[in-house]
């Protein structure tokens, strides 16, 4: 029979007594959960490793034999032909212009989105009015793909760029603004009545009980606006763009330049990648208050 609530109770009446409790002691050979916590981490890293590397053996296997298993493997280039390309590439000035146009695209778009997805999202929770008037315009608008808006900003924004920028804005504002807004309608109302109670002013309600309390929501809708984005800007660059990653990749699937493909392809899932990631950290850093399982760690 276990002993720990035994021990619980020995420290808990030793602590009501006015004594110090007895501190734990650590497993043997040191094990504590500090230790724990890193042999997982650690070994969750190994697993993400290894998973990587046993499809690139994969993808090597199957296209160095020009396998044909109903998928035409014999079409894509290798992983030692990728490398060359992705050595050839970094070497070069272009590469470097189109990364820092797609970055400088997709940060001022989701940029915007963010400010005003955010503030619609909180407008239209707080307030019956708003609601009445902008849901059903968001409503109307929110099911066309952002995509499907490449011909209405050709003709409405006189130069691509700003044209690309509008899409990507698009693309991440209704996720965001739908997040947001349900995060700030699920807060109990029972923190608002209590402020109130307590003398706090409505500016005080939303700057330190709305805006806290539905970060973890909106810190969701970001997320999701980011990869939203990147798929949008990218297409659009595809379309109607004269630089970029997704216009570069375009580029050289059209003449033919698989090993290019792929890079572009492994250039974009690593900026995706780069700018989620940045997302996520941030929206620990900002609800580090939030209670976490153990584990949950990314």
């Amino acid at each position: 029979m276990s002993l720990a609530p035994e021990k619980a109770q020995e420290r808990a009446h030793e602590k009501a007594r006015g004594g110090t409790p007895e501190p734990d002691v650590a497993a043997p050979g040191g094990a504590g959960p500090e230790a724990a916590r890193t042999r997982t981490g650690w070994r969750n890293w190994a697993v993400r490793t290894a998973s990587l590397l046993a499809a690139a053996a994969l993808w090597q296997l199957l296209t160095a034999t020009d396998a044909r298993v109903w998928l035409r493997f014999d079409r894509l280039p290798s992983l030692d032909e990728i490398a060359a390309e992705f050595a050839t590439q970094l070497g070069t000035r272009v590469y470097y212009l189109d990364l820092l146009q797609s970055l400088i695209r997709i940060l001022t778009g989701f940029g915007i989105a963010a400010v005003a997805g955010i503030t619609v999202g909180i407008l239209i929770a707080r307030s019956r009015w708003a609601g009445d008037v902008l849901t059903p315009l968001l409503e109307a608008v929110r099911p066309i793909p952002a995509i499907a808006l490449v011909p209405i900003a050709i003709l409405l924004f006189p130069t691509d760029e700003q044209g690309i920028v509008f899409i990507t804005c698009a693309a991440a504002f209704f996720p965001i603004m739908v997040s947001t807004r349900h995060a700030v309608r699920a807060l109990p109302t029972l923190w608002e009545e209590a402020v109130l109670t307590l003398g706090g002013t409505r500016r005080h309600l939303l700057f330190n009980v709305v805006l806290p309390g539905a970060l973890p929501g909106v810190f969701g809708g970001l997320s999701i606006g980011m990869g939203v984005s990147w798929i949008c800007v990218i297409s659009a660059e595809m379309i109607s763009g004269d630089f970029g990653v997704g216009y570069r990749t375009w580029q050289a699937y059209t003449l033919v330049d698989y090993p290019a493909t792929v890079v572009g392809m492994i250039t974009i899932g690593v900026l995706g990648w780069l700018t989620s990631a940045l997302i996520e950290l941030a929206g620990r850093r900002a609800t580090r208050w939030l209670p976490r399982a153990e584990g949950s760690g990314a």
